[in-house]
């Protein structure tokens, strides 16, 4: 099928909205989660899981979507998924108990565990080669800005309304998703009957689930247990990887060092956006003592700068290249990290929102074009396997992400005397982890630009 059979950049967008708003709404309901509490009559970890099975599904699902994408039509999966999107929605605005909202959670992960990959299917399969790099930093703008968004979202509508509104504002906005992917999108003719990996799919669930939960329960002797099941459904997975006749993903394609070097560089951006959309809004909460509205107000700048950087930046890789725009994004972004993590010391909002800014400066150039050229080593044939890849373990970094920074402060909150003294060196302490991490890929994508010109 050519281009000019589907309208692209609609169907981006159409695809794209759908994976905003499953990400605005698991920041949205973090600062929830007291009122959750309060409301249901349940505890801290039970709480957890209006976040945990919602990254738990679409772990689950991104692998799954390959499958999908084979044996079925992207038109069909595209509508599939957004009226699964708008029923988990209106099953949580009008949730009456815990039980009744993760129901609702549930269905918004299979959504957006199929538009995730459909949208990077459609952009790798439609978009000519010299355009491919601004078409990834459109459908990367799309989710990008949701984790600034959503602190300020949720914590606007649950003062003024309710957290019920959190999900029923964002029907329209499906809506509108819906009636220009089924415009947009053609019906497209399945690749063939492939068969699934059952016991792959099985692998895939016990990976997830167990290393979700051991991260969850990490500090209790249960998490030993998760840790075993994950283990075991790696080795599964693995196992039927290099014998099932048609495996859920062919894992062949990490065997290529060029693909590695980008996917790794692509995972540790993405963790770093997790980390510091943890750290900062808790942090301006707990040391300047301000509310989730500005905190949330404070990741506004810096994401909408990275929002509007991310299609630009693509552009400048389809113009020039990858190493300008990826190794200036990366220094830029060690200046911006390096002088948030100084700046925690002695913080006033607004250098902690110019150290945001230059921060997400640098990632808006890096980031997308990061998935861009390693997705560009692989072969036509490969573009599948890689897609799920890049999608499944971008969740999985920012869960990794995510419960990292949260245990280093929660650990040295509990061994100080003061709370906002161990909360300061606790958030330094996590932004100093994730800068040496950094540091790495911008090391490593130095030396991949140096032996390769690109």
């Amino acid at each position: 099928m050519q281009e000019k059979n589907i309208k692209l950049l609609p169907a981006i967008i159409a695809t794209g909205m759908m994976s905003f708003a499953g990400v605005l709404i698991e920041t949205a309901m973090n600062v929830t989660f007291p009122t959750l509490i309060n409301e249901f009559g349940i505890t801290t970890g039970q709480v957890q899981w209006v976040t945990t099975i919602y990254l738990l599904v679409i772990s689950i699902f991104v692998p799954f979507s390959n499958y999908l994408l084979k044996n079925f039509s992207i038109r069909k999966l595209f509508a599939i998924a957004n009226l699964f999107f708008i029923l988990g929605l209106l099953i949580d605005f009008f949730a009456i108990n815990f039980p009744i909202l993760l129901v609702g959670r549930f269905l918004q992960g299979v959504s957006t565990g199929i538009a995730l990959p459909l949208m990077f299917h459609i952009i790798l399969t439609f978009s000519s080669p010299e355009k491919r790099g601004t078409m990834m930093g459109i459908g990367t703008m799309t989710t990008s800005i949701a984790p600034a968004l959503g602190p300020t979202y949720g914590g606007i509508l649950t003062a003024h309304l309710s957290w019920h509104y959190i999900f029923l504002l964002l029907i329209p906005i499906l809506l509108v998703s819906l009636v220009m992917g089924v415009i947009a999108i053609p019906e497209t003719s399945p690749q063939g009957n492939s068969r699934l990996d059952v016991l792959g799919l099985l692998g895939v669930t016990l990976l997830f689930t167990g290393f979700l939960m051991f991260l969850n329960q990490i500090h209790q002797w249960q998490a030993l247990i998760w840790l075993v099941v994950g283990i075991a459904g790696l080795v599964l997975f693995y196992y039927q990887s290099k014998h099932a006749k048609e495996p859920l993903v062919h894992l062949d394609i990490l065997k290529q060092k060029q693909f590695r070097v980008f996917l790794f560089g692509f995972l540790v951006c993405q963790a770093l956006l997790l980390g510091v959309s943890f750290v900062l809004p808790n942090f301006v909460q707990i040391v300047l003592g301000k509310d989730a509205f500005v905190a949330g107000l404070l990741m506004l700048p810096g994401a909408t700068v990275g929002a509007v950087l991310a299609p630009i930046s693509g552009n400048l890789l389809d113009r020039f290249g990858s190493k300008k725009p990826i190794l200036i994004g990366l220094t830029l972004a060690i200046i911006g990290w390096t002088g948030l993590t100084i700046l925690l010391k002695q913080p006033l909002l607004v250098t902690l929102i110019a150290g945001h800014v230059v921060y997400m400066i640098g990632i808006g150039l890096c980031y997308s074009n990061m998935m861009t050229t390693g997705m560009n080593q692989l072969k036509q044939r490969e573009y599948g396997d890689g897609n799920t890849i890049f999608n499944t373990l971008q969740q999985f970094a920012g869960a990794v992400s995510t419960a990292v920074v949260a245990t280093i402060i929660s650990l040295v909150q509990q061994n100080g005397t003061n709370i906002i003294d161990s909360t300061i060196k606790g958030s330094q302490i996590a932004m100093v982890v994730l800068l040496i991490l950094l540091l790495v890929i911008f090391l490593q994508s130095m030396v991949y630009f140096k032996k390769n010109r690109a």
